[in-house]
């Protein structure tokens, strides 16, 4: 099964609309498939006053509290700043993360904070940390990451939150948000030179150009190496939960072939372009009747009888009732399990491995619809 570029939730239960524990086979729910790239064990190694991700290749402060107290959004990069200055810790390459490379550290089986368990960071605070991602949809707010349940969304660059300093490019394993210019607090468009913000850096995995391919069978993400379907909304109407899964095993019932199921926050969270908002997609994809917020099959354990839920319009990933909020669906598969197709090719010399394809399928020009698929 390829996962390129999308990491595990770390979810590794099931749970019904009430929140109680279920068996996961059969559920359709993010546990019973474990996609995404699996972490490594251990997950971090601990460097005096740094912990190396293992799983992405950054190196984190070990106290996660290191300026002692919230800042506003301009202040916490100007920390880093006199930090690169001073050169703590022996270096001077620390920047406050992007958004990705913050909500890279979560764990979605956890909660208070959700961080993978036996982590060794100090002083975590189960609230807001800042991101260096400025909001597409508000440049006047910043993406920001909770770490009591993992939510994240996007707050006035006037407000105080905390900061959690990171150094290194990483393993390429964590895209890049799409963010390629830089704000200062009013919003306004500045230089980026110097700024310290992900619209100067840009680190992340590069996108591949075309990033999209229309399939026979859907929508081919050469980023993520997963297909999805092109019409955006399975049910036509917003349906609870429950609703969600069955309809996606329904479509399996019609189209045994690619085995789609309702993805994880991750994989929704993966088509996400931080430059963009309304919706909140790569300029020119190829989909169709893309609807504001989606069902994942991720639950949330902050409280188990509501579930993730990707806002496209903003881009922002929060949480549902299960039984009660109405989300619309959106069909994934992984491209290893479609069209009955199981092999990775090899990488050829000086290239990245190209994603599995569905045995017998022709690609289509950008912007033309393939078969079934309007």
């Amino acid at each position: 099964m390829s996962s390129r570029h999308y990491l595990h939730t770390g979810q590794r239960t099931c749970h019904a609309d009430d929140g109680r524990e279920i068996p996961c086979e059969g559920s359709g729910q993010d546990a019973s498939f474990a996609v995404g790239m699996p972490w490594p064990e251990p997950r971090f190694d601990l460097h005096g006053d740094e912990v190396v991700d293992q799983l992405t290749g950054l190196i984190w402060c070990r106290n996660a509290n290191l300026a002692g107290f919230p800042l506003f959004w301009q202040e916490a990069l100007d920390f880093v700043a006199t930090m690169n200055r001073e050169q703590r810790f022996g270096q001077r390459d620390w920047r406050m993360p992007n958004r990705r490379e913050l909500r890279s550290l979560l764990s979605l089986q956890t909660r208070l904070p959700a961080l993978p368990e036996r982590h060794p960071f100090l002083n975590v605070f189960n609230g807001w940390y800042w991101s260096a991602t400025t909001a597409a949809i508000s440049p006047s707010h910043a993406w920001y990451v909770a770490l009591d349940g993992a939510r994240m969304f996007y707050g006035g660059k006037d407000q105080s939150f905390m900061l959690w300093p990171v150094r290194g490019e990483g393993l390429d394993i964590v895209p890049r948000t799409g963010q390629s210019l830089c704000y200062d607090a009013a919003g306004n468009v500045i230089s980026c030179a110097a700024s310290g913000q992900d619209g100067e850096w840009r680190y992340g995995a590069p996108w591949p150009e075309p990033r999209f391919e229309i399939l026979h069978t859907g929508i081919l993400d050469h980023l993520t190496c997963l297909l999805w379907r092109r019409s955006a909304n399975l049910t036509v109407q917003p349906v609870v939960w429950r609703e969600a899964l069955t309809a996606v095993a329904a479509l399996n019932q019609e189209d045994a072939k690619n085995h789609w199921r309702l993805p994880t926050i991750n994989e929704l969270e993966a088509l996400v372009d931080c430059a963009a908002h309304s919706p909140a997609l790569p300029s020119g994809h190829p989909f169709a009747d893309v609807q504001d917020i989606y069902w994942s099959s991720t639950t949330s354990l902050f409280e188990p009888d509501w579930a993730w839920a990707l806002y496209l319009e903003k881009g922002a990933t929060g949480v549902g009732q299960k039984r009660f909020a109405q989300f619309s669906v959106w069909a994934v598969a992984t491209t290893a399990d479609a069209g009955g197709h199981s092999g990775v090719p090899q990488p050829r010399p000086g290239i990245e491995a190209e994603c599995p394809r569905e045995e017998g399928s022709a690609g289509f020009p950008p912007g033309t619809v393939g078969p079934g698929l309007a």
